[in-house]
């Protein structure tokens, strides 16, 4: 263990436990040495062990049961919830997961018609990153940012970190609103080699425009994601719809509200019914994907 590191002492063992997971090193069906066992192991306290223990559990990567040695249980894919501004490193922060980032490139590049059309401007800075847990690649994204309003930014500050953090935190930027879009795809060989899988292997790729909280142009992005390590997640119930009829009734005359809400109504249907098809459509095309694939 460096002591040295920013990244908490459990973060480090937990690394390096998921790293023996999803190398091989540890199969499915392998009992992790006892609490005692990784404490003398790795130089650490025990309550530093039970947070790294619990890391791993959250991941997906053990089974702990009391008075039983924690194992390796078969991985499921971690998930992200993609109608949510925040991005991939907080909402895996927020479980309790470290997600690593590997810089490729950071630098200007000529900007493609649409994403120049978005900022409207040609003066763009391109950033091409690996996205890693427990030494797994999970995610390989190409993102553009406005040169102007990001002086001085180095890919340095984005290794290991949030670049929305880093936006908020450097230069005053928050996300705010924006448009995604979901396809499967199939890995071409440059795909392939970044996510560690086969050409034609199918992918899931996210891509989306997003807007800080004044609604200026803040990124346009895509990332393709594994198809067995990460899962597509989406939130539709129903805490803030009622939180929203409850505004309503109090802001809107009571037959101007019933209209409001009849209408709110027919648009989340109708809301549901189009992700719901969307995430049919994209399993009907991972399926001709894979059929492709193995043929």
């Amino acid at each position: 263990m460096d002591r040295n590191r920013a990244e908490p002492l459990h973060a480090q063992v937990a690394a390096d436990l998921m790293q023996r997971v999803t190398s091989g090193m540890w199969p499915v069906g392998t009992a992790l040495p006892s609490e005692a066992g990784l404490c003398e192991q790795f130089g650490v306290a025990r309550s530093v062990v039970r947070q790294a223990l619990a890391q791993m559990a959250a991941a997906g990567l053990i089974q702990r049961d009391v008075g039983r040695p924690a194992v390796v249980c078969a991985p499921r894919p971690h998930r992200r919830m993609v109608q949510r501004s925040t991005g991939l490193y907080e909402q895996f922060e927020h479980i309790g997961l470290a997600l690593q980032t590997q810089i490729v490139a950071f630098e200007p590049r000529q900007a493609p018609p649409d994403v120049a059309t978005f900022f409207n401007t040609d003066d763009v800075l391109f950033l091409e990153r690996v996205r890693s847990v427990g030494g797994a690649r999970i995610a390989y994204v190409h993102t553009w940012l406005p040169r102007v309003r990001l002086p001085g930014l180095t890919a340095a500050e984005l290794e290991n970190a949030s670049l929305h953090r880093v936006l908020a935190e450097r230069f005053g930027i928050h996300p705010g609103g924006g448009r995604h879009h979901i396809r499967a795809v199939a890995a071409d060989e440059a795909l392939a080699k970044a996510l560690q899988v086969g050409v034609n292997s199918p992918l899931l790729m996210l891509q989306g425009e997003g807007r800080d909280t004044d609604d200026a142009p803040l990124e346009w992005f895509t990332t393709w994601h594994h198809p067995d390590k990460l899962a597509f997640e989406v939130d539709v119930s129903r805490d803030g719809e009622s939180l929203a009829r409850r505004v309503e009734s109090n802001r809107l005359p009571a037959a101007a509200g019933a209209k409001k809400r009849v209408a709110a109504q027919a648009d989340r249907r109708q809301e549901i019914e189009r992700i719901e098809a969307m995430a049919a459509a994209l399993a009907q095309a991972i399926a001709k994907l894979k059929q492709g694939a193995a043929s």
